[in-house]
C-alpha cells in the first residue's frame, strides 16, 4: 500500500501556524509593564508546555485519522474482492480513487485494476499502525513544540521585558509571513500577499484566543 508524505507542505504550514497561535497567546498576554523575571518564566513554562500538550494531542489525532484511512482502504479492497459483479467493483474502485483520476479512467483500465487486485495475496483482517504512522505523529509534535521556541527565546536572553516582547513579535510576524509564503506558493498565488494574509490572521486568532480567556 502506498504511502504518501508525512506531511505535505500546506499541512506544515498549518501545524506552524498552530504553534505560533498558541505561544503568541502567552506572550500577548504578557503585560510588559508590571512584569518580572518571575512573570516571563511562568509564561514561557506556560507556553512551552501548551505546546507539548498541543503537539501530543495533535499526534494522536493523526495517528487516529491515519489507522481510519488505513481501515477504510482495507475495507473497500475487501468489498472488492468479495463482489460478484464486474461492475458494481468498478464503481467501488472508482469511488476509491481521487475524482480527477477515476473520470478519466476507461471501463477497460477499470476492469484491469480490479483484476490486479483480485490476484493479490490475501490481505490481513485489520491493518496495524506502522513505523511511518508513528513517524510521522512524532514530525507533527516537533514541528509544533518547536515552533515556540523562536518566539520564546527573546524572553531568555533579553532581560528587559518590554524589549523582548518587541522581539517576540517581530519573529512571530517574520515567521507566519514565511508560512504564508510557503502556502502561497502550495495554492499557485501570490506567495507575498498570501504572506500579509498569514501575518494578520495568525495575528487576529491569537488576539482572538486572548480575548476570549484562552
Amino acid at each position: 500500500m502506498t504511502q504518501r508524505r508525512v506531511l505535505e507542505p500546506h499541512e506544515r504550514v498549518a501545524e506552524v501556524l498552530f504553534g505560533l497561535i498558541m505561544v503568541l497567546t502567552f506572550t500577548g498576554s504578557l503585560s510588559v509593564a508590571q512584569a518580572g523575571r518571575d512573570d516571563v518564566r511562568a509564561m514561557l513554562i506556560g507556553a512551552l508546555g501548551c505546546n507539548v500538550a498541543w503537539g501530543v494531542i495533535d499526534g494522536v489525532l493523526y495517528l487516529m485519522g491515519s489507522l481510519a484511512e488505513k481501515n477504510r482502504s482495507l475495507q473497500t479492497l475487501h468489498a472488492v474482492r468479495r463482489t460478484a459483479d464486474a461492475q458494481q467493483a468498478q464503481r467501488m474502485i472508482a469511488r476509491a480513487l481521487p475524482s480527477p483520476v477515476a473520470g478519466v479512467l476507461e471501463p477497460s483500465e477499470l476492469a484491469s485494476i480490479h483484476g490486479r487486485l483480485q490476484q493479490l495475496p490475501e490481505p490481513p483482517a485489520r491493518l496495524h499502525l506502522g513505523r511511518q504512522d508513528w513517524r510521522g505523529a512524532l514530525h507533527i509534535f516537533l514541528v509544533v513544540f518547536l515552533s515556540t521556541f523562536p518566539v520564546a527565546l527573546p524572553f531568555v536572553f533579553v532581560r528587559e521585558a518590554a524589549l523582548a516582547k518587541r522581539i517576540s513579535d517581530l519573529v512571530a510576524v517574520a515567521m507566519l509571513f514565511a508560512a504564508g509564503v510557503t502556502y502561497g506558493r502550495c495554492i499557485g498565488r501570490a506567495p507575498w500577499l498570501i504572506g500579509v494574509v498569514m501575518s494578520a490572521l495568525g495575528g487576529a486568532l491569537a488576539g482572538l484566543t486572548i480575548v476570549l480567556g484562552g
